[in-house]
């Protein structure tokens, strides 16, 4: 599939479905993304998409959310990906999570989508007069480095980070983006 194919488009009134599939084919895979939207997409998908409108507006954001744009890659009419770009980095992000975050659906992954994807937010990250992007993933994950490697990032450093009881050794990538 070539990647004029692809198209990158904000949630909307129409895609419930197709999410709810997304989400169900992580949960049969064993993965835990987009676990905690699942029940509020049941339940009140026009009040997800306002949530989602609202983060990227940088409207009732409270505690550590910063604003943040969400993006569904589609190909061939089915939901592939799903991205995130964060306008600024908190503390938090800083140390784990970056300006970026993507995932793929499994049965998906390993098809070039991540790669196309992540190009594609970083010229909206450029659009929104970022210059340089922060992306992180765990270093027991390779296939993600590859990603962001191939996409311009060059590894920083590396920390410890404590999620759900276990240490994680998190690589941070930095992209520069020319204007």
């Amino acid at each position: 599939m070539g990647e004029g194919e692809w198209r990158l488009l904000e949630p909307a009134e129409g895609m419930r479905e197709e999410y709810l599939g997304y989400i169900e084919e992580f949960r049969a895979a064993g993965a835990f993304n987009h676990q905690d939207h699942r029940e509020e997409v049941i339940r009140d998908f026009e009040g997800f998409l306002r949530r989602c409108r609202d983060d990227a507006a940088g409207r009732n954001l409270g505690g550590t959310r910063v604003p943040q744009a969400n993006w569904w890659l589609f190909g061939g009419g089915r939901l592939r990906g799903t991205c995130r770009l964060r306008h600024r980095l908190n503390e938090i992000l800083a140390r784990h999570g970056g300006h970026i975050g993507y995932d793929v659906r499994p049965g998906e992954q390993g098809k070039g989508y991540a790669t196309a994807m992540v190009a594609m937010v970083l010229e909206k990250a450029r659009q929104l007069g970022l210059t340089r992007v922060m992306l992180t993933c765990k270093k027991d994950n390779p296939a993600s480095a590859r990603v962001i490697v191939k996409n311009g990032g060059v590894l920083e450093q590396e920390c410890w980070w404590e999620e759900n009881g276990r240490r994680l050794l998190i690589q941070n990538y930095w992209i520069e983006l020319p204007q």
